[in-house]
């Protein structure tokens, strides 16, 4: 299960290029964790567009997860879904997905702890800073993501105006992994992912 250091979420709102192109430069640029979100499409281009993605992710031997859709999800043979607390529960996706993964937005402690009791294999913790990404409420901060990694043993992902100058203090109060979206999507996408992956990578060494 791919669920440390760097997540792409491919949003086309934040580009010019189609979800394919885009998917395709950051994972030639070195991510391997990919997570499609498409708040506008019908479901039927949502589904066409997950085939698309999952062949090239299984190319490049890379996790893809959908956002919000178990059943395209399951259709397309994903590796997981990530849900927000409105969509599907979580105990019903899993009927779904099985053994696939299943991540759940979380925005506080309570949501934390009983997205782990139910048995999601990862959260999505914050916003931990401000974004402009999408309507995700007010930032909760370090203080929100350093006390959830106190409680909760699942991974642990940081979400929310994640950019390379605030991504190594974000790692070091105990996120797992970073899920980003314009910082990597916004202006030239190999130079942005070759970024992250430095300062993540000279992180995990100095931990050794």
């Amino acid at each position: 299960m791919y669920l440390r250091g760097l997540c792409c979420i491919a949003d086309r709102s934040l580009s010019p290029l189609l979800f394919e192109d885009m998917v395709l430069r950051v994972l030639e640029a070195g991510i391997g964790w990919i997570q499609y979100r498409d708040k506008e499409s019908e479901r039927r281009l949502i589904y066409e567009e997950a085939v698309k993605l999952r062949k090239i992710t299984r190319d490049f031997k890379a996790v893809l997860i959908i956002n919000d859709h178990a059943d395209i999800a399951y259709a397309v043979d994903a590796d997981g879904v990530h849900l927000g607390q409105d969509d599907l529960p979580l105990n019903e996706a899993r009927k779904i997905m099985k053994q696939k993964i299943i991540g759940i937005s979380t925005h506080s402690m309570e949501q934390a702890k009983e997205a782990e009791k139910m048995g999601a294999d990862y959260i999505g913790c914050g916003p931990v800073f401000h974004t402009s990404t999408k309507d995700a409420g007010d930032p909760k901060g370090l203080n929100m993501l350093r006390e959830i990694r106190r409680e909760i043993r699942i991974p642990v992902v940081a979400i929310g105006g994640i950019t390379p100058d605030n991504v190594g203090t974000v790692l070091a109060e105990g996120a797992d992994a970073v899920a980003v979206a314009s910082a990597l999507l916004r202006g030239k996408i190999e130079k942005n992912t070759s970024m992250f992956l430095d300062i993540i990578r000279l992180l995990e060494q100095e931990r050794l």
